[in-house]
């Protein structure tokens, strides 16, 4: 049976008078992997404090397995100011640094001893060596540049001093730190924040063939059902508990949030009937019986009615419609000139012809840094083109959606950022508000003090101002928690006008884009159909990558032996590996829909408080689970086999 690590019971916690969320109870098992989910100001980084304990809760208990070691990856990061990067990162080892240094000293002394001191030095080196290698010592270094590497830093930027990084930068070191402590459980706090979608694909493969739990708060869907397989979800101060990743959770909280409402209606049209027969028998012959009702209802524990959070309501119009070709670019070179008595330009991409027409919905990927932003601040005249030229179409009309909000003024108020720019009465100003959650005195604070969240719906609200046919968008998702993510997905869905936009967020992708342009090289590939379509051609055009693996490589000081002779295959044998392969790669994907079953069933044995179903169901799995286990074992010691034959062909 799986060993429960963390049991939280009854957990309160309070701001002065405001209560964050009371009655917080779950537990969470060895392996498991918990996503954390509720708008923003729900109380889940707070909840993860708590957790880490970083914050006392104001009731309630939290238990953990002796020994348990903890690490918590905040939201933000401090690090030594005299750290390079490699150097904050190899910190997770601090055990194994001292053992190494203490393993020096040793060393030292046993060039000098003799006789029975040098005995005993060797058996305290002995004993060292044996924690050191525990400590994970002897592989640090490769693990080091394995995570940072993984994570979107360059080798040249393993020596930068951390008080270089941006923020972003920042945010994926301490990440690559909280990775590499190798805790029992390890609480992340958006971990895809300032992830590029080679890094988001690298984090996930880590996540999900690492064998330790982890909890964690992400707005990031296609993440969340690709990495979690339990969904916490907090609201309006109360957790509830669906033993499914996010897409199943929905349905399930949908089914349950159905039967809630019908059985707050049934209980309510008996309180109406109840009421009705106390106010016409009250005085009267059935009085006594009156009574009693009256009594029995005073009584009742009354159900409440499900809470909806509110949402985005917004309206995208695109206005005067455009000609046929919205966009089009002609040897176009996106960069920056030459600085500093230099001769030659930053060039940083390339760009072939392309055009955007009426009604393309044009997704623009690539590596962060690449030159997706600078891209459109060319288009949008921000910056001048290196080379070449842009066109807009017949009638066609752009607005710009910036990552970093700067066409709005910190200085002024929110009401004041629609009324100074666009004509319209106070009130009107305020209705449009309150579409995009500023109500009451929220449209009185000045941008600067807003959060990223609030500043990204206000720049929302002014673009639906503008009325414009060609949609230029730089990271619209940025801050917004998932209901508001999906009420934007479906405005842009309906608009009739053209879109490029530059996104993370692969759920948006999936469901808008028309068509990728991802930044490879210098220039940008064109990709017909959203973001499966784009992933299907690329893994057709190119070798897979290695998947990324957090278990333990060998030590980075073991040279790796040249293939030998012997390692060839014949033909026949390579062939044979490959339909092993593809025979193990058959049996994870049924072993894998197998337990998207049970974990539906277990939901709905868990909802219908069936013990007996959820005690067979819950054994069906853990052996479903062994057995998943072992295909991926087996299908990782085949993939290790035919890639060594084939580098011993190439050698």
């Amino acid at each position: 049976m799986p060993v429960t690590i963390l049991s939280v019971h009854d957990l309160t916690k309070n701001y002065g008078s405001e209560q964050i969320f009371s009655g917080v109870t779950f537990q969470v098992e060895e392996r498991q992997r918990v996503a954390l989910v509720g708008v923003n100001g729900a109380g889940k980084s707070t909840l993860l404090r708590v957790l880490a304990g970083k914050e006392e809760p104001d009731a309630g208990t939290i238990t953990t397995l002796s020994g348990l070691r903890i690490t918590y990856q905040a939201q933000e990061a401090t690090f030594d100011p005299s750290h390079t990067v490699r150097e904050a990162a190899l910190d997770a080892f601090r055990e194994a640094r001292r053992l190494a240094e203490e393993m020096a000293a040793i060393e030292a002394r046993m060039s000098d001893a003799q006789g029975a001191e040098l005995d005993e030095l060797l058996e305290q080196y002995g004993e060292l060596s044996a924690r050191f290698e525990a400590a994970g010592g002897y592989e640090m270094e490769y693990r080091t540049e394995q995570v940072l590497t993984g994570l979107g830093f360059a080798e040249e930027d393993f020596e930068t001093s951390v008080t270089h990084l941006s923020g972003g930068q920042k945010t994926r070191l301490a990440l690559a730190c909280a990775l590499l402590s190798d805790p029992d459980l390890l609480l992340l706090d958006e971990p895809t924040n300032h992830l590029d979608l080679a890094a988001l694909e690298w984090l996930e493969g880590f996540l999900r063939s690492w064998n330790r739990a982890v909890i964690v708060v992400s707005h990031d869907r296609y993440f969340l059902d690709r990495v979690t397989e339990r969904t916490l979800d907090l609201s309006f101060g109360t957790l509830e508990d669906y033993p499914a990743p996010y897409s199943r959770y929905l349905v399930l909280r949908e089914e349950r949030r159905a039967r809630q409402l019908k059985e707050y209606e049934a209980q309510q049209e008996f309180i109406a009937r109840t009421e009705e027969f106390i106010r016409r028998y009250k005085a009267g012959q059935r009085s006594k019986e009156a009574r009693g009702r009256e009594t029995r209802l005073a009584r009742l524990e009354r159900i409440e009615k499900p809470r909806e959070h509110e949402t985005l309501h917004v309206r995208l119009t695109a206005g005067l419609r455009s000609g046929r070709v919205v966009l089009s670019t002609h040897r176009l070179q996106v960069g920056y000139p030459p600085r500093d008595g230099g001769k030659e330009p930053a060039v940083l991409l390339t760009v072939p012809d392309l055009t955007i027409e009426r009604g393309d919905r044009v997704a623009l990927i690539g590596p962060n840094g690449i030159g997706k932003t600078s891209l459109l601040r060319t288009i949008v005249g921000e910056i001048k083109p290196l080379a070449g030229r842009i066109e807009f179409g017949v009638n066609v009309k752009p607005a710009y959606y910036a990552q970093g909000h700067e066409g709005l003024d910190p200085r002024k108020t929110v009401l004041s950022t629609l009324l100074d720019k666009y004509p319209m009465s106070e009130e009107g100003a305020r209705t449009l508000l309150g579409r995009f959650l500023f109500s009451g005195d929220d449209v009185f604070k000045t941008v600067g003090s807003l959060s990223g969240g609030e500043r990204s719906r206000l720049a929302l609200a002014t673009l639906t101002l503008e009325r414009a046919n060609f949609l230029i968008l730089d990271e619209p998702t940025n801050h917004l928690d998932i209901s508001s993510r999906e009420a934007l997905e479906g405005v842009l869905s309906d608009y009739e006008g053209a879109i490029l936009f530059v996104s993370h967020d692969r759920y948006l992708i999936d469901r808008l884009a028309t068509r990728v342009w991802a930044v490879e090289n210098g220039t940008i590939r064109v990709y017909q159909g959203n973001y499966g379509d784009y992933l299907r051609q690329r893994e057709r055009a190119t070798p897979q990558p290695e998947a990324a693996q957090p278990a333990r490589p060998a030590p980075a000081s073991t040279p790796t032996p040249a293939p030998r002779q012997g390692d060839r295959l014949s033909d026949r044998e390579r062939r044979r590996l490959q339909q092993e392969l593809a025979a193990a790669e058959r049996t994870i994907s049924r072993l894998e829909q197998r337990l998207n079953e049970l974990n539906d069933d277990l939901a709905l044995a868990t909802i219908e408080q069936d013990v007996e179903a959820i005690t067979r169901l819950g054994n069906e799995y853990e052996a479903v689970q062994a057995e998943l286990d072992a295909a991926y074992a087996e299908w990782e010691a085949l993939g290790r086999r035919l890639d060594e034959a084939t580098e011993a062909v190439r050698s």
